[in-house]
């Protein structure tokens, strides 16, 4: 019995010794405590930030609306210029989208969406504004073009074969190709045709816009010679007309060939002088305003976005002091 008292007294032993405590346990649950807390804070912080800017704007719409110094969100202590006073806090729906086709106004009064709606609209008039004053400078910038391509033309008494519009691609001369440029059922570029785009091509080389250039061909219903069709045609004549620019210095990555065929006349096919003058070739000078603002381009132009004769430099200086004078003259006698 002593002897198996003596093991049952040494398993006993064993037995105090795997059941000792580690008081430091509640470490572990504390860090994890700290890091899900840590987590919490920086995801509520990352959630609070909004753009200073915007939301200054936004503010200096509402402020008028609600008849305070300043606008505040739903959860800060304070208006962002840092002063708490007279500050009334719009409740604006944290689940609307602007793109979903709400407002982003639920949960206002009407008062308040007023004013929230009068500040978009502010905004869209003030983009509305800029585009229409970027579109005004580009037309005036395409004109100065004209008066140079002008300027040249005139040099070689070459004036009255090409005719410009301006409409929301750019500056367009037309060059009609009537025995001018290209003979019937032809690409390739006679004698007047190469003077013609010999005098506008040191013009082209000095500008960064890119240059397209159009073929068009007549509505008449005759078979093509050398072609299989007008798509064919077209495409040779402007490609012929991208080759002779290249070759005097206008570079390659700035010019693009398209062929129209008879699909864009720029005259009724009904009338006859369309026979001539719907077969053409377009240089458009592409403007590098945005698709909005190009689109302002042909009402900023104003007559210029109707098809004329090209105007010089001197002409345009003689315009433009007629103008003043004239101007001038009214203003004295009202």
């Amino acid at each position: 019995m002593s002897a198996g008292g003596g093991v049952r007294a040494k398993k006993t032993k064993h037995e105090e010794h795997e059941e000792h405590v580690n008081h430091e346990r509640w470490l572990v649950s504390y860090a994890d405590m700290l890091t899900l807390l840590f987590v919490l804070f920086v995801v509520l912080f990352s959630m609070s930030s909004v753009d200073q800017k915007k939301f200054a704007e936004l503010a200096a719409g509402l402020s008028a609306g609600f008849g305070a110094d300043s606008v505040a969100f739903t959860g800060q202590s304070a208006p962002l210029d840092g002063s708490a006073n007279n500050a009334q806090v719009v409740q604006i729906d944290p689940g609307s989208n602007p793109g979903d086709g709400s407002s982003g106004t639920e949960g206002l009064n009407q008062k308040q969406k007023d004013a929230v709606e009068a500040a978009l609209k502010a905004e869209d008039r003030k983009k509305a504004y800029a585009n229409a004053q970027k579109a005004a400078k580009e037309a005036e910038d395409l004109k100065k073009i004209e008066n140079r391509i002008s300027d040249a033309l005139a040099k070689d008494k070459l004036l009255g074969n090409a005719k410009f519009t301006i409409d929301s691609r750019g500056l367009v001369v037309t060059i009609v190709t009537n025995e001018v440029i290209f003979a019937g059922n032809r690409a390739d570029l006679q004698t007047g045709g190469r003077k013609i785009l010999g005098a506008i091509a040191p013009i082209l080389s000095k500008l960064p816009n890119k240059i397209e250039v159009d073929g068009h061909t007549n509505q008449l219903k005759a078979k093509t010679t050398y072609y299989p069709s007008g798509w064919e045609l077209s495409s040779a004549r402007a490609s012929t007309v991208v080759r002779f620019f290249t070759e005097h210095d206008v570079a390659k990555k700035r010019l693009t060939a398209v062929g129209f065929s008879d699909t864009k006349p720029l005259i009724d096919p009904k009338d006859p002088r369309s026979i001539t003058q719907n077969r053409r070739v377009d240089v458009v000078v592409l403007t590098t305003l945005t698709a909005d603002q190009a689109a302002l381009l042909p009402s900023a132009a104003g007559s210029d976005s109707k098809i004329h004769t090209g105007q010089t430099t001197a002409q345009a200086k003689a315009e433009a002091a007629a103008a003043e004078t004239s101007t001038s003259s009214t203003t004295t006698h009202d």
